[in-house]
């Protein structure tokens, strides 16, 4: 057994076979939890070597474990893969999809180096054989194979394998790495893509452990593995912690006992964060610095870029900065403490952790922590403005659905900006950093596109309960501060459906017509509410005379008063649903406000919009037609033609397709994009007629199309 540090470019640039075998577990990597963190850290380091070109910044992406296959070809060598599998895949997706964006916006050099990566060259590949460095023997054989093996731009909707996790790890991967690069041509993208794909080449390290066939793969693969309790990110900073303490000749046994606080059932719990378990003290050192140090960070990161942080930039002995650790631990499990108390009003800080519990995320706590470091100054006017713009951006975004994928990076580019701006200022300037973004993945959606989405969703069953319930909590203490009420207490008050889900018996109506409206609006969010307790099934189901002297018997909640108030001469239905969805919407919309004359427009519609466009909708459009020819661009397959029927599929050779890429994978026998792939009579391909309908939609119009 031999062990080697490698870059991908020398552990890649032979002519070999990576082989995943059968028995090995399938793709499980997913985004939240591994593909958001390995960009965000690609991506940061690229940045720095951009910003410092004598920066040689690398990532360390952990171990593998290959043993030189038995039957070796004269010109191919071959390893299996023991352990490593899924960051070995990873690295290729990523790899390939950047090279794919590389060869679409003409940069063959760049994405000829990256194919090395991914792609043994023709010369030394059997015929018949694949040309992939990778091999999966499992179920993921088939996935991968194709979605490496598709021509770019990969249209990944189309793909066979479209559900697969490792095509979903691809378009992920494209997606992101596009919107990084920007636009083709624009003034920092020739910089963007040379400093990626050097960084993919030689500014990753992993180690790999390389095995002899005749040595035992099981048993080093158990002693890799073995069952035991890993240590934890707090556990390693507090080894580097007091043995720094040690070197500055600090007094350490006093220095544990009063100011380490991580030792108490409070920190050592471990939490989720979405689909992880981390210790509570874990996930605070990594939201700490990223409020010192303005960087995102990830959960692996956690303890080098700490010991990076103190060793290079902190300026502080460990015997200054722990107590300054302590002080800011000991308020975040203040507010996460009132947070978790069921009565009693919080204050802005307090209601924003609240929030972001019930809510699902973690985003915004480097920002509080920040807000409140020692000596910053900033006044509490300041930061209730500051904590109500950034749970604004968070909440609106969680009222469409939009991923929150993005979200950490702006967070910390927003401590970053503003470290140094006067405390006086720092409202003003970070309203106006978010008011700013202006794509997809992190704009701040404005009034008018909250109020269509909200007014039509079907709240109940779209959002997450203790998220919802949140909202709904809003609104209360919104109405209740108007009357100098105390806040709803936050005891999971049940949500009540005012109009009963099983409305048919009780709730009859005459036509389906009638039918239809009643059930579209059971789940909005005017048709909800809260109650004290739940009221029994017979009278919740029930008639609504009923349910409302009910109702009016037990509440205490405004929400709900104002429906019995609403109803006094008048029964519910369809009508006074829409009416309170859209009072709720506005009261949703003065609780978490945007900048006056923020509308929130993106650049990117196109990404908000999805693949949802067909040809049928050029057809529509009057950009084509039935009978129009489609001819094809590869080099191959010159003079090929296609057409367009009226219905908007595609006749090739007598055969109906119901998409282009379905007639150019028939055709090409491979994946194919048809968007790219067909071209219309004048030259122009067809994603180039989607382009001009979908520039040509009014902005209203495009918002009524799905964001997810």
């Amino acid at each position: 057994m031999e062990t080697f540090k490698r870059t991908p470019l020398q552990l890649f640039n032979l002519p070999q076979h990576f082989v995943i075998p059968l028995f090995q577990r399938p793709y499980v990597w997913r985004e939240e939890d591994q593909w958001g963190p390995l960009w965000n850290d690609i991506r940061r380091i690229t940045e720095l070597r951009i910003a410092e070109p004598r920066s040689n910044a690398t990532h360390f992406l952990g171990a593998v474990v290959i043993q030189s296959h038995e039957a070796q070809s004269s010109r191919m060598t071959t390893w299996n893969v023991i352990d490593g599998q899924q960051r070995l895949t990873t690295l290729q997706v990523l790899a390939d999809a950047t090279c794919a964006l590389l060869a679409e916006g003409g940069d063959l050099r760049l994405s000829g180096q990256l194919d090395r990566l991914t792609h043994n060259d023709e010369s030394f590949v059997e015929e018949g054989d694949t040309r992939l460095k990778v091999r999966h023997l499992n179920k993921d054989r088939a996935a991968f194979d194709e979605v490496m093996s598709a021509e770019p731009p990969v249209d990944h909707a189309d793909l066979a394998h479209s559900e697969s996790q490792i095509v979903s790890a691809h378009a992920y991967f494209s997606t992101v790495v596009q919107q990084w690069l920007g636009a083709v041509g624009s003034d920092d993208y020739a910089v963007k893509a040379k400093e990626l794909t050097t960084v993919l080449l030689d500014g990753l390290q992993l180690v790999s452990i390389e095995l002899e066939a005749s040595e035992n793969s099981q048993e080093i693969f158990e002693t890799l593995n073995a069952r035991g309790t890993p240590l934890t990110a707090a556990d390693l900073v507090r080894n580097f912690v007091f043995q720094r303490l040690e070197a500055e000749g600090g007094d350490t046994a006093r220095a544990y006992r009063d100011d380490w606080p991580f030792e108490t059932k409070f920190w050592m719990r471990e939490v989720s964060v979405g689909r992880s378990l981390v210790s509570r003290s874990s996930l605070f050192l990594n939201q700490w610095l990223i409020a010192r140090t303005g960087e995102e960070v990830s959960p692996q990161a956690t303890f080098n870029r700490f010991k990076s942080y103190v060793e290079l930039e902190s300026g502080h002995l460990m015997a200054d900065l722990l107590p300054v650790i302590k002080q800011q631990a000991q308020q975040y499990e203040c507010w996460t403490e009132a947070a978790n108390r069921p009565g009693g009003s919080l204050d802005s800080t307090e209601m924003a952790v609240y929030r972001m519990q019930a809510g699902g995320v973690e985003v915004l706590k480097p920002l509080l922590i920040w807000l409140h470091e020692p000596g910053r100054g900033v006044a509490p006017d300041s930061i209730d403005r500051i904590i109500q713009a950034a749970e604004s951006w968070v909440v609106r975004r969680q009222f469409l659905r939009l991923s929150g994928s993005d979200l950490g990076r702006i967070v910390a580019d927003v401590i970053a900006a503003n470290s140094t701006v006067p405390a006086s200022d720092l409202a003003e300037r970070v309203a106006g950093h978010l008011a700013r973004l202006n794509v997809t993945s992190t704009y701040w959606p404005g009034d008018e596109e909250i109020r269509r989405t909200l007014a039509t969703e079907a709240a109940y069953t779209r959002f997450p309960r203790g998220r919802l319930r949140m909202f709904l909590e809003a609104a209360e203490d919104h109405f209740r501060a108007e009357t100098g009420q105390p806040q709803i207490e936050r005891k999971g008050y049940p949500i009540e459906h005012l109009l009963p889900r099983t409305w048919r018996d009780t709730w009859p109506v005459a036509t389906p017509e009638e039918a239809d409206a009643r059930q579209e609006r059971v789940n909005r969010l005017g048709n909800l509410t809260l109650l004290t307790r739940s009221l029994n099934s017979k009278i919740s189901n029930g008639a609504w005379p009923a349910k409302r002297s009910a109702l009016q018997d037990h509440n205490t909640i405004t929400l709900t008063g104002r429906v019995i108030k609403r109803t006094e001469q008048h029964a519910w239905d369809e009508a006074l649903i829409d009416e309170r969805t859209s009072e709720l919407i506005d009261v949703l919309l003065r609780v978490w406000p945007v900048p006056e004359g923020h509308h929130g427009k993106v650049v990117d519609p196109q990404t908000k919009a999805g693949d949802w466009v067909e040809l049928k909708h050029l057809i529509e459009a009057g950009l084509l037609a039935g009978g129009d020819k489609l001819v094809a661009t590869h080099r191959d397959f010159k003079g090929m033609e296609a057409t367009v029927t009226a219905d908007g599929a595609i006749d090739l050779n007598g055969k109906r397709y119901t998409s282009p890429s379905a007639a150019g994978l028939a055709l090409r026998k491979r994946a194919t994009n048809g968007w790219y792939f067909w071209a219309v009579a004048d030259g122009r391909r067809l994603r180039d007629v989607r382009t001009e309908f979908q520039n040509s939609m009014p902005p209203d119009e495009e918002l009524q199309f799905p964001v997810e």
